[in-house]
């Protein structure tokens, strides 16, 4: 039984207050000897509702679409509209792609059961698997009158491999020769807090080995305006320790990337951590861009197209290398870099 939304003050579709009365029996399923490669249509009884996933290939070729910050709210649909034909932009310019990776703030306030249910009857989310980390929007009720990762456990079901108190929230998956690991931002505000998130990150990469390891996290490594280090300090000294080849984070709505970094110096790309972060994508919270005054030597690209920004980028897998492209929303090219590991066995 979940009662994590009852009673939740929220707002209707005709943006009228009112409080959620969310209470149901939580079911989850787990499916396992599926054949790699394979798309698969399945259907919860009684359910008219068709959904689809596919398996990653065993030859390792696979992509992903990578999408952050529409902040779905009911009383304003042009928010999700924004990001849902943004990613059908990407199908449009790519073909389909084998899953979603959202980098949290998808939802405006976490709090609102109906808002996660609204959202979820979108497309994309019946045509592919979605994984994402949980976003301080996410993570909150209306003004912040509540504030709990248990909105994000509870609306969707991912793996239970977390570390204690993060349990469905923060968890890692294999897809192909890709280790993704995902952290849950507001559960490392103390010290304390980092350093349990960071041995868990440690131990998860000790004990499942892959050609490609991927972090992602909401909060930005940078802050895009003036191109200022955020959670970029915090994380590069265990990057470079377990060889983490990509970290991915949202928040700041403006994009900014690095080349492969080691020891705070760019590399060949041979080892070291490129660092992204994804525009928003909901046509009304973006950022502008002011003077790049900061971190000049590492960050090489950033983008925005100010308050009213649409963009979300392309991950693309082979047996040697990763790669990303930043796209907008009329599917033009607009930065693309490729982490080349090609010495990792």
């Amino acid at each position: 039984m979940c009662t994590v939304f009852d009673s939740i003050f929220s707002k209707t579709a005709d943006n009228k207050d009112y409080y959620e009365q969310a209470r149901f029996i939580r079911n989850t399923l787990e499916i396992d000897s599926l054949v790699p490669g394979t798309r698969y249509m399945y259907r919860i009884d009684n359910d008219t509702i068709v959904r689809y996933f596919t398996t990653a290939p065993s030859d390792n070729n696979w992509s992903a679409a990578i999408i952050s910050d529409f902040h779905a709210y009911a009383p304003l649909p042009a928010r999700t509209q924004s990001a849902m034909n943004m990613l059908a932009m990407l199908e449009q310019r790519n073909g389909a792609f084998d899953m979603v990776l959202h980098v949290g703030d998808i939802i405006a306030w976490g709090g609102s059961y109906s808002f996660w249910r609204d959202l979820y009857a979108n497309e994309p989310f019946k045509k592919y698997v979605w994984a994402g980390v949980n976003g301080n929007h996410d993570n909150m009720s209306r003004g912040y009158a509540h504030q709990s990762n248990q909105f994000f456990r509870n609306t969707n079901n991912n793996p239970l491999n977390g570390y204690e108190g993060e349990i469905g929230v923060c968890y890692h998956f294999t897809y192909g020769n890709t280790l993704f690991i995902m952290l849950n931002n507001e559960s490392m505000r103390s010290d304390e807090g980092l350093l349990k998130a960071q041995q868990w990150v440690r131990d998860v990469i000790a004990q499942n080995p892959h050609r490609f390891i991927v972090v992602m996290e909401h909060y930005q490594w940078f802050f895009g305006e003036s191109g200022k280090t955020s959670q970029y300090d915090r994380w590069r000294q265990l990057f470079d320790e377990c060889g983490v080849d990509l970290a991915i984070a949202a928040n700041n709505h403006i994009y900014a990337r690095t080349n492969a970094l080691f020891g705070g110096v760019e590399t060949d790309g041979s080892k070291g951590t490129v660092y992204i972060q994804t525009p928003s994508s909901d046509n009304e919270r973006g950022q502008e861009l002011k003077e790049w005054t900061e971190n000049l030597d590492i960050i090489k690209s950033r983008w925005s197209e100010g308050a009213k920004t649409v963009g979300a980028l392309l991950l693309k897998a082979t047996d040697n290398n990763l790669t990303i492209t930043l796209y907008d929303r009329d599917g033009n090219t607009i930065d693309e870099v490729i982490s080349e590991i090609s010495a990792k066995n």
